[in-house]
């Protein structure tokens, strides 16, 4: 073990600040604002958490906690459940948070994960009391190495008032090397950001350390929780294969080749399995930018379809991730790893003309999307990056399965119950039934689209019914509703648990 932490912990100034869990949760008092470092169940804090939980069933405190993203269980389920976080930001997936969320026991904060970064750096979100940082190692020169995330770590780190390590003994050493840690400058004094390709790097591999904030290093040797991803079934097979029809097409008429352009790829298993499809296609010498990697890209780069991936974090199923991180060395000069700030940053999204693809839970007939509240009042996950990127690429994508709850739910609604990308965001939708191509089309012409390609069958003639209905209401108004029916099928479902209309169920 010495011989493992001095390789790891080579700064000798900072030695002496080594503490057991226990002491560092004791520095944690009721009330405070805390930045945890942790993008996707990777890169997050671990034994601190743990110890937090345990302390908390001595005293009574509460703590407001704020992310990359989503973190495992030691954060969104045990420190959760046991009462300790007072709000949450900006995004979770697990479902004892959730639980607690939608109880309204936990308030949370749903945004954009390129705006947190701007939240912290203007106080909005803090001021921050302790930035909570998983790190592979601390260099010689004071630069805290990341282990599979960077998220926003960099900014809780520059604005903490103080610093707690969880330095990690079981993280990769190869990891060294893979993170290009660039921070912007405040807004008014900040130049544009030099980024003009994928594989650009544009800061240094650590996070610089102000050794005064660093009041204690906690050694830890617990690895990441896996991904809980499912595999791909046989109907995102057949979604696969009508996005990649889809850009087939794109390729006929001239706006693509089949190097496509940058690929970003959304969190869940959906979005994962249909990027998956790339495999067995044509396409090839691809890339990668989006804010997580999934099974998929690491399965495409061994296919040798992508040539390079860029993100802000790694998030793998524990299959995959024993076959990546067992032979990392494969990987890391095919990777690099960015602050949340910078993988999802809208001007780099637009200038380097993404293929983005996200999840819906629900889309309407003219083509808004829902990505985060059930019937429009419990929260699932949160938006994520999906907004960063969809409102920004060159295609804006969504997936989604024309059902859900073994039919009893459409995914193509009249109107969907919470708005979280407007029709003007969306370019394309993707059902196992087929695809919808919105760009260019009036309201009426992309009702017709969503429901005769992407709608399930049992749901058609009940959607068009609708849309003729609320035509017919409004006498032919620019985007036809009935504002009495428009969320009746939400309704429906309350009451009945099902979608489905008896009027057009078939015999």
């Amino acid at each position: 073990m010495e011989e493992k932490l001095a390789k790891k912990l080579r700064h000798e100034q900072l030695r002496s600040k080594i503490v057991t869990a226990e002491e560092a949760a004791s520095w944690i008092k009721d009330g405070m604002v805390l930045g945890m470092s942790g993008f996707t169940r990777a890169g997050d804090v671990k034994v601190v958490p743990l110890a937090l939980v345990e302390k908390a069933k001595k005293e009574k405190f509460q703590v407001d906690v704020f992310t990359g993203a989503s973190l495992g269980p030691e954060v969104d389920q045990y420190l959760a459940e046991a009462g300790v976080i007072r709000k949450r930001g900006p995004f979770q997936a697990d479902a004892g948070i959730r639980n607690k969320i939608n109880s309204g026991d936990i308030t949370f904060v749903d945004a954009h994960l390129s705006h947190n970064a701007e939240l912290v750096r203007q106080g909005i979100i803090g001021p921050i009391d302790f930035a909570i940082i998983e790190a592979a190692a601390i260099t010689e020169d004071g630069l805290l190495i990341p282990t599979t995330s960077v998220g926003n770590s960099p900014i809780f780190v520059q604005e903490a008032d103080q610093i707690i390590i969880e330095l990690n003994v079981a993280q990769l050493d190869a990891l060294e090397g893979v993170h290009d840690i660039f921070v912007p400058a405040p807004q008014g004094k900040r130049d544009p950001i030099p980024l003009q390709n994928v594989s650009d790097r544009l800061g240094i591999i650590g996070i610089p350390l102000d050794l005064d904030k660093v009041k204690g290093i906690v050694i830890s040797d617990i690895l990441d929780a896996p991904s809980t991803i499912v595999p791909a079934d046989e109907e995102t097979d057949v979604m696969a294969n009508h996005l990649l029809n889809f850009l087939r097409e794109e390729i006929n008429v001239g706006r693509l080749t089949t190097s496509l352009r940058p690929i970003q790829s959304g969190v869940g298993s959906v979005a994962n399995a249909v990027l998956l499809g790339f495999k067995d296609s044509e396409f090839e010498n691809l890339e990668v930018y989006s804010e997580v990697l999934q099974d998929a890209v690491f399965e495409l780069i061994d296919a040798g379809k992508v040539n390079f991936a860029s993100a802000t974090s790694i998030t793998l199923s524990e299959q995959v991730g024993n076959r990546v991180y067992g032979n990392f060395e494969k990987y890391a000069d095919k990777l690099v790893l960015r602050p949340q700030e910078i993988s999802n940053q809208p001007e780099i999204i637009r200038r380097l003309g993404l293929i983005s693809v996200n999840t819906a839970l629900e889309v309407d007939i003219y083509g808004n999307v829902n990505s985060t509240h059930v019937s429009g009042t419990k929260m699932m996950n949160g938006i994520g990056g999906s907004g960063d990127f969809a409102r920004n690429a060159r295609l804006g994508i969504f997936v989604t399965k024309s059902y859900a709850k073994g039919g009893n739910i459409s995914s193509i609604v009249p109107m969907v119950s919470h708005v979280d990308h407007t029709e003007h965001d969306v370019d394309v939708i993707v059902t196992e039934q087929g695809v919808a191509d919105l760009r260019g089309l009036a309201p009426k012409e992309r009702a017709a689209l969503i429901i005769d390609n992407c709608a399930h069958p049992d749901y058609r003639e009940q959607l068009w019914q609708y849309y003729n209905d609320a035509n017919e209401a409004t006498g032919g108004h620019h985007t036809p509703h009935d504002l009495e029916k428009a969320l009746s099928w939400h309704v429906h479902y309350a009451k009945s648990g099902t979608m489905k209309d008896p009027a057009f169920t078939k015999q």
